[in-house]
């Protein structure tokens, strides 16, 4: 396996040209970040996200960079998705009693504009918690300020399996 991946990284970086090396430098310290343990999970890692959490918030935030871009260079409505379902998804976790656990069971999404600048900042609060479901709403804004999507977020409490 580990040759496997040493040629395919060999290929890799002699097929690029300088956007593309920043893009599998992104990629490559993001795995990193997982593996390193500042960040708890691939998708944390990839995307280089800071998240702070209290009792009523959860913040994200994201560098913006070439690996989250779409064909219009601008960033992929699924990354802005992912950031409002982690952050909307940790806060609901972090309400919860010991045992239970938070499933997303629906969300929905408003694109405002685009995500352009340097990074993106996501910011999720609570707006309901009964026994059987967590409703929580949040916005993504772009370094400039301008809010560039806003969503809300059902989730399913399930008491979780062991192990």
């Amino acid at each position: 396996m580990e040759k496997e991946l040493q040629q395919l990284l060999d290929e890799c970086i002699s097929l690029s040209g300088e956007q593309e090396l920043e893009a599998l430098k992104t990629v490559l310290s993001g795995v990193k970040n997982k593996l390193s343990g500042k960040n708890s999970t691939y998708i944390d890692g990839l995307l280089h996200m800071d998240r702070r959490l209290d009792h009523e918030t959860c913040e994200i935030d994201i560098p913006i960079t070439n690996v989250l871009d779409n064909t219009l260079g601008i960033v992929h409505g699924g990354f802005t998705a992912t950031i409002l379902d982690t952050a909307m998804g940790t806060l609901a976790n972090k309400l919860l009693p010991e045992g239970y656990a938070a499933v997303t069971s629906q969300i929905n999404i408003h694109y405002l504009a685009p995500g352009i600048g340097d990074n993106l900042h996501c910011k999720a609060t609570l707006i309901h918690k009964g026994r059987s479901t967590v409703v929580l709403e949040a916005d993504v804004f772009r370094s400039d300020g301008r809010k560039i999507a806003h969503s809300s977020g059902s989730f399913f409490v399930v008491k979780k399996q062991h192990k």
